[in-house]
């Protein structure tokens, strides 16, 4: 099965690269996920369940157009919690029910520029020999001590008979949601494929979930890990 192809972002206004990502899922029922979503989206379903991702990564060379990436500033730890939606006219998309960011700068510039759900955490990633390990403290805005310690581990490639539909389903999403003044705003994501890896936790103790307004995951979870991508994010649409 083919990945969906992703937009062309022709004036992008940021540029990502995302490593070292880790992508857990878990099965919600519907109207659980419904009941944190603005009026404007409905969740999204796959095999009759809304799915909420949790996601550590490493943020690397963020910068934005003309400028280029500071060693510091640009390379950070990040750890999202997202669900999946529509809006009216039918597009599909991101919705964050939070964002955890290693940099103040990036945390604050999330929430003004971009009015997402960033919170400014004390995080870390240490990667070794296909074993990565994610820790994120939160620190504010409060109330903070909200956690999310994983280790995981990344496996061989998927094979081309393993893309299945869900794979894709959990992964390629080329936009984002978010309100903006009080208004429904879309920002289209670029980037290629996913290169995805099989996956196994050695370790999980979060509560991101949970602080998020969802019960704790009951099941165990859906797994992908990948190496990364080269992302271009555009401005936003009405």
């Amino acid at each position: 099965m083919r990945a969906p192809p992703s937009p062309h972002v022709s004036l992008p206004v940021m540029y990502h690269s995302w490593s070292r990502m880790t992508f857990i899922h878990w099965r919600y029922r519907p109207e659980q996920v419904q009941a944190l979503l603005p009026a404007q989206l409905t969740v999204e379903t796959f095999d009759r369940a809304a799915w909420v991702g949790l996601t550590p990564f490493l943020m690397r060379g963020v910068r934005v157009p003309g400028v280029p990436a500071l060693p510091w500033l640009s390379t950070f730890p990040e750890t999202n919690l997202r669900t999946y939606v529509r809006d009216a006219r039918g597009r599909t998309g991101v919705w964050f029910l939070s964002l955890d960011a290693g940099r103040l700068p990036a945390a604050l510039g999330g929430r003004v520029g971009y009015w997402l759900p960033y919170f400014w955490s004390d995080m870390s990633v240490d990667a070794r020999n296909g074993h990565t390990r994610y820790r994120c403290r939160r620190r504010c805005p409060g109330p903070g001590g909200a956690r999310c310690d994983v280790e995981a581990e990344t496996g061989l490639p998927l094979a081309e008979r393993e893309r299945d539909e869900l794979a894709y389903f959990l992964t390629a999403r080329y936009r984002l949601f978010s309100l903006v003044g009080g208004r429904l705003a879309a920002a289209r994501v670029e980037h290629p494929p996913w290169p995805l890896h099989h996956a196994s936790l050695h370790g999980l103790d979060q509560d991101l979930v949970q602080a998020a307004g969802l019960p704790a995951p009951g099941e165990r979870p859906v797994l992908h890990a990948s190496p990364g991508v080269r992302v271009r994010v555009g401005m936003w649409s009405w």
